[in-house]
């Protein structure tokens, strides 16, 4: 019996934009991260939003709260208003839960889903985004430079200049694309 392979995450620093990670590529050949109902559990699990099950609605309602996210993210880091559409989206998946922050032993801050629902884990990603697109918190929202990619992610970076989404991944492989381009244009200089 074969174990199906499914593409690594990209976990990132910030909830709400990890979560949009979970579709790359989004200009280029999309890659999609969380393709069945598992998927989520795990994603959610490794982001310590622990529950009992999801079925095939509740991942496509995860979808769509990713791409509201997405789109409200873009809209923010392009300067223009998010739709309201996105806005809904994300306002309705943050009210839907019953989740709370709680302070954990170490100091730190932990979520508590009301219920190992789906729906609680979303609504903490849901609040996650309200904080980082109505900027409550420190950073700004950004678009990855590359062209295939263009992810939004949160910069808090020193000078607010950071331009890719990862560095290990969209950054190096445009590095080695432009390295390349050099390579080749001065053999031809050259030859």
């Amino acid at each position: 019996m074969s174990v199906k392979q499914f593409p690594e995450f990209r976990l990132g620093k910030v909830l709400a934009t990890s979560f949009t990670a979970t579709l790359t590529e989004r200009c280029g050949e999309p890659v999609e991260r969380i393709p069945v109902p598992e998927r989520l559990v795990d994603w959610l699990a490794v982001n310590g939003l622990r529950v009992d099950s999801c079925s095939d609605s509740q991942l496509e309602h995860a979808r769509q709260l990713r791409e509201a996210i997405h789109e409200a993210a873009t809209a923010v880091a392009t300067q223009v208003l998010p739709p309201a559409a996105a806005v809904q989206v994300i306002n309705d998946c943050s009210t839907g839960g019953r989740a709370s922050a709680v302070l954990s032993p170490q100091s730190g801050k932990e979520w508590h889903l009301g219920s190992a629902s789906v729906e609680d884990a979303l609504s903490v990603i849901a609040a996650d985004a309200v904080d980082i697109v109505s900027g409550a918190r420190e950073g700004r929202m950004a678009l990855c430079a590359s062209p295939t990619c263009r992810a939004a992610f949160f910069d808090t970076s020193r000078g607010a200049t950071r331009r890719w989404c990862e560095m290990n991944t969209c950054g190096n492989r445009e590095k080695k694309a432009r390295f390349l381009a050099n390579k080749r244009r001065d053999a031809s200089r050259a030859g």
